[in-house]
């Protein structure tokens, strides 16, 4: 499979990526960073840290990536960028669909002018729908890495695995974290993503196969997202979850779309469940202060109320973070069955990888495997 394209502004019939950018990097701008922010001093840290982390990780999981991982520390305006550049390449096939539909809009009988005026205005408040979302995100993650990798394009900014400063500094402040140890133990996990993508070599091109899936409901007919956010709406305002594992999306996806999702959903438990249990074993020894750590994250990720829960609900937010509860669970289920050897099999092929079943019942997974493992 073929990368996804970018869409500029103009390409885009649903979304003025200009806007987005402009609004969420204003919007983003607006929560300050904390005095103890660092840029430099923070950046040369992560460099260590990062190289650190790469080597601890590939010793506990046996994963080994030929280049090195580069650490990058961002602003929260910076991060809205990255992620905004993306969201572009991996939504490139859905826009390209909705543009070849744009005859049937019901758009078609207005003057062209007129059409065009309207059809902007609707780029526009989507970009700005977007941003604020974004806005919203980019002052809660930590760290990230960007695996929509692109031949070509802009490769220098293009496989970083990228840590938000302000937010780090700010939750050291607030909890009192060794700045030394929580940015190792952070870069553990980040790196650990880049280990998974970067060692294995089919996981990426299968991964990305699986949004295009998954996003193909958007492609079909722009309206049906429309009566997706008022069925969500009503759901929420009677006290129901009605995405709870596929967020907006799952609402207008056919029987084969949610099967798309749904291993979307097992992937990223695994990924990040995976991520957590690495972050853990291989900072045992090189950070003491790891189970505090991952004790204040896993109470912050429940924190959330009123407007932000629903935003959760909205988008699936809520459903990635069941991803490193589930995940956890099943990555240490297995190990305590067969070792990593039998968790290892993972990473030999698509049809190796547990369904969210399997990932909400470890034993169900290691029944189906064990006689090949053992053949092995």
């Amino acid at each position: 499979m073929s990368d996804p394209g970018t869409e500029s502004a103009e390409q885009s019939p649903i979304v003025d990526w200009a806007v987005a950018e402009r609004v969420a990097r204003w919007a983003s701008a607006r929560t300050a960073a904390p005095p103890t922010y660092r840029p430099a001093s923070m950046q040369r840290d992560f460099d260590e840290m990062t190289a650190r982390a790469e080597a601890l990780v590939a010793e506990a999981t046996g994963l080994a990536v030929a280049s090195p991982a580069r650490g990058r520390v961002i602003d929260r305006p910076a991060w809205v960028a990255a992620n905004i550049a993306s969201f572009q390449r991996l939504l490139g096939p859905t826009l390209t669909k909705l543009a070849a539909r744009k005859s049937a809009s019901p758009l078609d009988g207005v003057a062209p002018g007129l059409s065009r005026h309207l059809a902007g205005l609707s780029r526009s408040a989507n970009g700005t729908q977007l941003a604020l979302v974004l806005a919203w995100m980019s002052t809660r993650v930590l760290g990230q890495y960007d695996l929509l990798l692109t031949d070509g394009v802009d490769e220098e900014n293009q496989d970083i695995v990228y840590f938000v400063g302000p937010n780090v500094a700010a939750i050291e402040a607030r909890h009192g974290f060794d700045p030394t140890e929580f940015r190792l133990w952070l870069a553990l996990h980040e790196v650990t993503h880049r280990a998974q993508f970067m060692a294995v070599p089919w996981l990426r091109t299968y991964f990305l196969s699986l949004v295009e899936a998954g996003l193909e409901p958007l492609g079909s007919d722009p309206r049906q997202m429309i009566d997706a956010i008022r069925r969500a709406a009503t759901e929420i305002r009677a006290g129901r979850s009605p995405m709870r594992d596929a967020g907006m999306i799952g609402l207008v996806a056919t029987d084969e779309q949610l099967a798309a999702l749904q291993r979307i959903q097992a992937l990223m438990s695994l990924l990040e469940g995976h991520g957590d249990v690495t972050m853990d074993r291989a900072g045992e020894d090189a950070v003491p202060g790891a189970e505090h750590f991952s004790r204040v994250l896993a109470e912050r990720r429940q924190q959330a109320r009123g407007p932000a829960k629903v935003l959760g609900q909205i988008f699936g937010l809520e459903a990635k973070l069941r991803q490193y509860a589930e995940g956890e669970k099943f990555v240490r289920s297995v190990e305590e069955a067969g070792g990593r050897r039998l968790f290892d099999r993972v990473w030999q092929g698509p049809e190796w990888l547990p369904s969210l079943a399997e990932i909400r019942d470890p034993s169900t997974w290691v029944r189906r495997v064990t006689p090949a493992a053992l053949a092995g």
